[in-house]
């Protein structure tokens, strides 16, 4: 069994957030009802009232607000905007009790800063792993090759997205490790022709291979290979691809998700329905992962909302505005309710037909015109005159 499944994970204080405790051991990762509504309502109760008890920032943010009732009251539930962490450093523990201190963007423009205690870490992690033993992603019967198109660690990195792509290594053993952002000394470069000698290799040493990271690297890489005269490739059909982040900063470049789906099967052979994509960010470290109709569901741990451009009011299913995430697992600093710089529209479980019984959310890009940076536009800037 998996480690990151059966290791355990305790609040930081179980008579303060009993609730908290209770909502994350839940084991099935897509499952709103009514028993867990319940739940969740309680476990933001503890949250709120544990983040304003340590937090001066969220205290004042908060002040007056009555407890929530119901999953209808979420509509009232205060919210920061994204923005504001990549501008202030807020805690709700103290800074020895920080686990990782993780940024969302590379070496240029604004970074979120954000601390995950020991408890904030591991329930983080013990998401993602009931999410892949969903859908039947952990095997330990046979190694694997990754390639992982996120920056090569390094001491002091401190990247999120980093850190993601080390702790996707966990869920099938290693055959070998290849990064599409090698570290060059001074830095990270993004290394195309590596790229495809990986997969070449791959190919033909036979055995499944994983891709994690952004897709912009990907598609890159795919014309690289056409460019050279490369392929295509039969890669073992058991292989997985997971992205996370998206184009920003080469938008002049960008495919389609379903031309660039093609083009991985078609290129390297990979079943449609093993390429999945990912939803996140360093201030919500939920995993929204795409089910098998590549539709991004809300795990069990997390509720979504979505707001006007022009008001801020919540809106009904179908209608896009700016998503709001709200988690209450979070102790570490008060972002258990995050609204995004993304625009997005929320649609019911019985819209999709995959089986998981929750809604999902379809992301439609990112508001306004001003250049709001994360790691995907700091990756993306490496491949300026490299692609």
């Amino acid at each position: 069994m998996n480690p990151h499944l059966t290791g355990p994970a305790v609040v930081p204080d179980p008579a303060e957030l009993g609730a908290v405790q209770r909502l994350c051991d839940v084991p099935e990762p897509y499952r709103h009802d009514d028993e867990t509504d319940g739940l969740f309502i309680e476990a933001m109760n503890e949250s709120n009232r544990w983040h304003a008890a340590r937090s001066p920032f969220y205290k004042s943010l908060s002040d007056g607000l009555a407890p929530l009732e119901s999953i209808s009251d979420l509509a009232r539930q205060p919210f920061v905007h994204a923005n504001f962490f990549k501008m202030h450093e807020v805690l709700s523990v103290p800074r020895d009790e920080v686990a990782v201190h993780a940024t969302s963007s590379g070496t240029t423009g604004q970074k979120s800063q954000m601390f995950w205690d020991a408890w904030t870490l591991r329930a983080g992690q013990r998401m993602v792993a009931r999410i892949f033993d969903h859908y039947g992603w952990i095997d330990d019967r046979e190694d694997v090759h990754y390639l992982l198109y996120t920056n090569q660690p390094q001491p002091g990195l401190k990247l999120g997205s980093s850190f993601t792509g080390q702790f996707m290594t966990d869920f099938a053993p290693a055959a070998s490790v290849d990064y599409g952002l090698a570290h060059t000394g001074t830095g990270h470069e993004f290394d195309a022709f590596g790229c495809v000698r990986a997969l070449e290799r791959f190919g033909c040493e036979g055995g499944p291979v994983r891709i994690f990271g952004f897709p912009a690297f990907l598609s890159f890489t795919l014309d690289r290979m056409r460019a050279m005269g490369v392929g295509p490739l039969e890669l073992d059909e058991r292989s997985l691809i997971l992205f996370g982040g998206g184009w920003k900063g080469n938008a002049d470049k960008q495919i389609a998700k379903s031309e660039l789906y093609r083009r991985i099967s078609d290129q390297l052979g990979i079943p449609l329905a093993r390429i999945r994509d990912g939803f996140g960010s360093v201030e919500h470290s939920i995993p929204y992962l795409e089910c098998a109709n590549h539709r991004l569901h809300v795990p069990t741990w997390s509720r979504v909302l979505t707001r006007s451009v022009r008001t801020l009011e919540p809106l009904p299913h179908g209608e896009p505005g700016y998503l709001q995430f709200v988690s209450p697992y979070i102790t570490s600093a008060p972002a258990q309710s995050v609204l995004m710089g993304d625009l997005a529209s929320l649609h019911g479980a019985d819209e999709c037909d995959c089986g998981n019984g929750t809604p999902w959310f379809e992301i439609h890009g990112r508001a306004g015109i001003s250049r709001n940076r994360s790691c995907a536009i700091a990756a993306a800037e490496l491949l300026k005159d490299r692609s």
